[in-house]
């Protein structure tokens, strides 16, 4: 078993990483939690798969679940899903002395999340992350949030959990299209702080991809451990774990979040600011063809979907990592080394329509 601990203002907290670790998961979470209530959030789908399973579990430890099964999909960080999660817990006798286990993807781990954050100003949180997406990134750091019409992630929290846990089987009952999803985050490590990722990616055989996921998954939260632990809180270096994100979220956004997947948008995003870094001067040449080459090999698009531009200007300069002065765009000066560069409205509408 892999055990990567991250620091916090608040402390610190372990990841587990470990193939089928999902069985040990509630006797870890009983060494650190004493209560019988708990509340375990999930979806659909992955309640299909093992609901029965991961009740079972922490029925055998003692306690008493409270499973929360809220709709597969990105739709379901809204205000309104939130505040029903919310009065369940309340309806329930849950209390802030209560633990939250988030069991699922990017959406479950930020849904759970933030409840956690904010229903009596604060309950315990950890997240049992079943995607590659959630298992290489956004169960790691600390970040969580819910979206708005106008943008994704706009109401969230810094909130880190107790403990990951995060068992690389799971990952077998994957759609296809969720590994390639997932692999978009992978792709996007190399791109801004590990070159040799990047070219193992490149040179690994694609049909061996699930004999390297332990590594891929393991490297890829190692890194996201240093940089969040350098900057917790997201107002310096870790900006560049953003990269192709803005342009991602203006994609999940424009299309009701219902054609693109998050790690789909993030790709399109990538091969987007890689070539305007390199028209416009900041990117080395060559290193947006190396980027849709292995976006290619993973299966994933880089063809920038029709969106009209003035909704697209007007959703970047509402991003998160904006303020009254520009947005921070998140550039490579080359494959394995990132750059962050401020933009007004003015030079974003100058390089955004002229693209």
């Amino acid at each position: 078993m892999k055990i990567i601990n991250v620091n916090t203002s608040k402390g610190s907290y372990p990841i587990y990483i470990k193939k089928d670790i999902l069985k040990s998961s509630a006797s870890l979470i009983k060494k650190i939690y004493k209560h019988e209530k708990i509340c375990i959030l999930t979806d659909g789908k992955v309640m299909s798969l093992y609901g029965k399973y991961i009740e079972s579990y922490f029925e055998e430890e003692g306690f008493k679940p409270l499973i929360i099964t809220v709709k597969e999909g990105e739709k379901s960080k809204s205000i309104s899903t939130y505040e029903n999660i919310c009065k369940t817990l309340v309806k329930n006798g849950f209390t802030r002395s209560n633990l939250i286990v988030s069991f699922g993807g990017g959406v479950i781990g930020d849904l759970g999340g933030f409840v956690a954050s904010t229903l009596f100003r604060g309950m315990r949180f950890i997240q049992i992350p079943t995607t590659l997406l959630s298992q290489v990134d956004s169960s790691v750091g600390g970040k969580v949030a819910i979206n708005l019409e106008e943008g994704k992630n706009l109401i969230g929290a810094f909130y880190p959990p107790e403990m990951v846990i995060i068992d690389t089987n799971l990952l077998k009952t994957l759609d296809e299209r969720f590994i390639i999803d997932g692999m978009a985050e992978v792709i996007k490590y190399g791109c801004i702080i590990d070159k040799k990722l990047f070219e193992f990616l490149e040179q690994l055989d694609r049909d061996f991809l699930f004999d390297n996921m332990d590594f891929l998954v393991e490297r890829c939260v190692s890194i996201k451990k240093n940089v969040v632990e350098e900057d917790e809180f997201d107002t310096g270096n870790r900006m560049i774990l953003n990269f192709g994100h803005t342009i991602g979220h203006v994609i999940e956004s424009y299309y009701n979040y219902e054609k693109y997947t998050h790690g789909e948008a993030v790709a399109i995003g990538m091969s987007y600011i890689t070539a305007l870094g390199e028209d416009i001067g900041l990117t080395k040449t060559g290193a947006s063809h190396r980027i849709n080459k292995i976006l290619d090999k993973y299966g994933l698009e880089k063809v920038f979907p029709p969106i009209d531009k003035e909704d697209m200007i007007k959703t970047i300069m509402i991003d998160k990592k904006g303020n009254e002065s520009g947005v921070s765009f998140i550039f490579i000066e080359d494959i394995g080394k990132a750059i962050i560069k401020r933009m007004g409205k003015e030079e974003i509408i100058k390089y955004i329509s002229n693209k």
